[in-house]
């Protein structure tokens, strides 16, 4: 069987983010999975050698690279749809929540979330009227869809009236490599990102849903009612709209003790989860939250939102609070600061829950709805 895969998210050198990585850790398996079918990655641009995960998979190179509207268009409906006419192939994968309306083979579609839906604010104006356009349309053209919660399968239930068996939930999960640390690479860490205070971490792009300036105002609140030494590290690219951060940074009474890291490898997460005094993630809206688990995974306590799918991600290990309220965060983070136990107690459910997620399981699930709809 010949198998059509959108890759575009699977960019070269270290930029895997949420999509690129559900992509690369699902694909992986699949295809060492099932040597006997060919894989097809389409690809927006000259790809990495490392995507080639075995001599099932051919890789081909569409154009135009589509990273904006027009060329959003140009690449899904113009070159993604010549290439499958053209080739025939029995499913077009696509692992980003985008397809083609100009095809006729089956599609399966993975929907990561519809922040689009609930916050247009967020996205640029262009951007906005392509996803508002096509994506009602992407879901119902599609012969299956993946969601990656039951928070998003229902969101995409209620807001495009989709009956729910056209709707599999597909987790994302936690590479191996994110695991404890030992004391020693703990306060190592700490001397290297923190000055050795302990510290609150964030991990994500700086974009308007992740909430920072809430998270910002919440950490001046807390040190100036605790006056306690820990910092907040922020690690994450700047990606969109982050303007409204950076001016309540410059406003921070405590800014001297908030670090922008930029990103981070997966090693440096690994230990900066692994050492953090908590992991504080508090989006006002996710599909699912990768950080809840990875910081769980590496022992990190987690403080997240009670909205969306974060507390489903979470499995009762973290403590919730209301995004939108900056003084509930605050008083999470004093909690966390005070009261050793409850960090205790949220790192042995957090090696609990953590267990419920596995890429193997993922690409299995995943694979099983390719073969539901090939021809």
């Amino acid at each position: 069987m010949d198998i059509a895969v959108n890759t575009r998210f699977l960019l070269p050198g270290d930029q895997l983010e949420g999509i690129g990585r559900f992509t690369f850790e699902t694909l992986k398996r699949m295809v060492a999975a099932h040597p006997e079918h060919t894989f097809h990655f389409l690809f927006d641009r000259p790809f990495d050698a490392r995507y080639v995960f075995g001599p099932n998979v051919v890789p081909h190179v569409l154009f135009p690279p589509a990273r904006h509207p027009f060329l959003f268009v140009a690449w899904f409906e113009g070159a993604v749809a010549l290439w499958l006419r053209r080739h025939k192939p029995a499913v077009f994968l696509s692992t980003d929540g985008f397809t083609t309306l100009a095809t006729n083979v089956p599609r399966l579609t993975v929907v990561h979330d519809l922040a689009f839906e609930h916050f247009p604010q967020d996205v640029e104006l262009l951007r906005r009227k392509y996803y508002h356009y096509f994506f009602p349309r992407f879901v119902r053209a599609s012969e299956r869809l993946v969601a990656v919660s039951e928070a998003t399968k229902q969101d995409l239930i209620a807001t495009y009236q989709l009956p729910a068996d056209k709707i599999q939930v597909v987790y994302n999960a936690v590479d191996a490599h994110f695991h404890p640390q030992s004391a020693a690479v703990q306060q190592a860490t700490r001397e290297r990102f923190a000055a050795g205070k302990p510290y609150f971490l964030f991990v994500g792009a700086l974009q308007p849903r992740k909430n920072l300036v809430n998270l910002l105002k919440a950490f001046d609140e807390f040190k100036q009612q605790t006056g306690a030494p820990s910092k907040l590290l922020i690690v994450g690219r700047t990606a969109w709209k982050a303007g409204p951060m950076f001016d309540v940074y410059q406003q921070m009474q405590h800014r001297h003790d908030v670090h922008l890291t930029g990103r981070a490898t997966d090693a440096e997460l690994v230990q900066l989860y692994a050492a953090a005094l908590a992991t504080v993630y508090v989006p006002y809206f996710e599909g699912f939250g990768i950080p809840i688990i990875e910081a769980q995974a590496c022992a990190s306590p987690v403080l997240t939102s009670d909205r969306s799918s974060m507390p489903e991600v979470a499995g009762g290990a973290a403590l919730l609070v209301d995004p939108y309220s900056s003084a509930a965060i605050a008083a999470a983070l004093g909690r966390l600061w005070q009261e050793p136990e409850l960090r205790h107690q949220l790192v042995s459910k957090g090696k609990v829950n953590v267990q419920r997620f596995s890429w193997d399981k993922s690409a299995d699930a995943l694979w099983q709805a390719v073969i539901s709809i090939s021809r």
